[in-house]
């Protein structure tokens, strides 16, 4: 569940982020809060166009902020967008704290967190697979969403407590100096152990290359397709969270607790993620399905102790649709065009909410918050029902009779869902004649392996001349058999070669 831990460029990233994500989580939940009940009167439409504000940038600048991922150092773009983040959380939060701010002050912290965002994200994501193996990378993103939601428990839990006891305005100011761990971190890796994937080349239509190979891939255009309708309709617990506590009567830190209740599902899902091996598109579908159920359930919830615990469910789902997807998308891109692939993902995935966050919270303010849960259960629903549908049509899913219990139906595929993955080309090696033995003389010789005549190409061993064999080399655990020394061969060494060096003797 761990193993990405055990490089140490990921383990030092790793605490950095997660300090840095406490602050984020703590500044989202103050901005959110601040919104619906200092600078207006309880309105969730406001809401809804904070959070549309700060997701639209990635969604328009998706073509540039992959670009930017895949040809320049990936290190350096965190170093600048982290502090520009610094920066303008200590500039709102001051403003917060001296009484200046209006709700359009909001509004353009949101739109300018967006736009540093739409950078930061696709390199953010991405540089994982500068600090791991390939074979660790699936691995690396679980355990960062692991950290992502190790911190929505903690971050907005504090931030409620914050608000309560010293105002929102140092609730920002407290997340801009988190913003030094992150930076530390980066500082401290070593150079020489990070990898150096192949630069996008400066050529005519690499804009659109990420495009082009997305559309390429039915795969990706259904996971992406799915992630869409999730984030658009499905992942607005700021809409969710503060309106339910509204609903039932309760204040910022009731609202702060929401999130962090959320955040032990979230968090549980990551770590079940990083515990596979690979991701698999079955899982999100089935993820998706979950997570319509977990939604109508707490829709449906009458107190806000029920309704508290059923986030638990919606954190579950969330988290593994996304991470799956996040974990599918990497591991089966061209490492070239990943960046270019990941940010097209990450706009999809945020650039939804301006859709959908706007209805969500309209739909909260007109019929009521529980309305907006049904409408992300239905949502869910019919994401799992396009990934459903692709794999009956594209991969010729069905149900089979089990072998050996007739009771018990088995999933079959004409062709694998994860059939993109790449996977090693293996050659044939070729196989030597043995060498006849004669009765009389049980000798058995040995064919020199630089009489061979192998490709060089499909060498899989390298070779080693027969003077440079060793008893060791044919020992039990390499040859199932102890070295035999055999007798010296038939013809007769010339008289200077033997006055030279003694005879080797031959093994088998």
């Amino acid at each position: 569940m761990f193993r990405s831990l055990a490089h140490r460029n990921y383990r030092i990233w790793f605490i950095g982020a997660l300090v840095s994500n406490v602050g984020a989580w703590m500044q989202a939940t103050a901005q959110n809060w601040v919104v619906l009940t200092e600078l207006t009167d309880n309105d969730a439409f406001a809401v809804g166009i904070t959070m549309a504000l700060q997701f639209a940038p990635q969604l328009l600048l998706v073509p540039i902020t992959g670009l930017i991922a895949d040809r320049f150092d990936r290190r350096k773009i965190l170093m600048v967008t982290q502090t520009a983040l610094m920066l303008l959380g200590l500039a709102l939060g001051l403003l917060l704290v001296f009484g200046h701010a209006e709700l359009w002050h909001l509004y353009l912290f949101a739109l300018a967190l967006g736009l540093v965002n739409a950078i930061d994200n696709p390199a953010r994501q991405t540089f994982v697979s500068d600090l791991v193996s390939n074979s660790d990378m699936s691995n690396a993103v679980a355990l960062n969403s692991a950290s992502f939601n190790t911190a929505r428990m903690i971050g907005p839990a504090v931030a409620g407590f914050l608000i309560v006891l010293v105002g929102s305005g140092w609730v920002f100011i407290i997340n801009a100096f988190t913003f030094l761990a992150v930076l530390c971190a980066l500082a401290m890796l070593k150079s020489r152990q990070l990898k150096r994937t192949a630069r996008a080349p400066r050529a005519r239509g690499q804009f659109a290359a990420g495009f082009r190979y997305v559309a390429g891939r039915p795969d990706l255009v259904v996971v992406f397709v799915m992630v869409f309708l999730i984030g658009a309709f499905g992942m607005n617990f700021p809409i969710f969270s503060s309106t339910m506590a509204v609903e039932f009567g309760r204040g910022a830190g009731e609202y702060g607790l929401l999130s962090s209740i959320l955040a032990i599902g979230s968090l549980t899902g990551a770590l079940l993620a990083a515990r596979r091996e690979r991701a698999r598109i079955r899982v999100v579908i089935l993820a998706c399905a979950f997570l319509g159920f977990a939604t109508l359930t707490a829709a449906l919830m009458p107190t806000y102790w029920t309704f508290a615990a059923s986030t638990i469910l919606i954190g579950l789902g969330a988290v593994t649709i996304l991470t799956t997807a996040n974990g599918y998308v990497q591991t089966t891109t061209a490492p070239e065009l990943r960046g270019r692939v990941m940010a097209l993902y990450m706009a999809i995935l945020a650039g939804g909410t301006p859709i959908g966050a706007p209805i969500v919270g309209a739909v909260a303010d007109g019929m009521g918050p529980r309305w907006a849960l049904g409408l992300a259960a239905i949502a869910a629903v019919v994401a799992a029902l396009i990934g459903l549908g692709w794999l009956v049509i594209s991969r010729g899913m069905r149900l089979a009779r089990h072998p050996e219990y007739a009771w018990r139906p088995v999933v079959r595929f004409a062709d694998a869902p994860t059939a993109a993955i790449a996977s090693v080309a293996t050659q044939a090696v070729p196989v030597v004649p043995a060498v006849p033995v004669v009765p009389a003389v049980p000798v058995v010789r040995v064919v020199p392996v630089d009489r061979l005549e192998l490709e060089p190409e499909r060498e899989l061993v390298p070779t080693v001349p027969n003077d440079q064999l060793v008893p060791a080399d044919f020992s039990e655990q390499v040859a199932l058999t102890s070295p035999i020394p055999l007798p010296k061969p038939p013809h007769r060494e010339p008289a200077h070669a033997t006055a030279q060096a003694p005879a080797r003797p031959e093994y088998s």
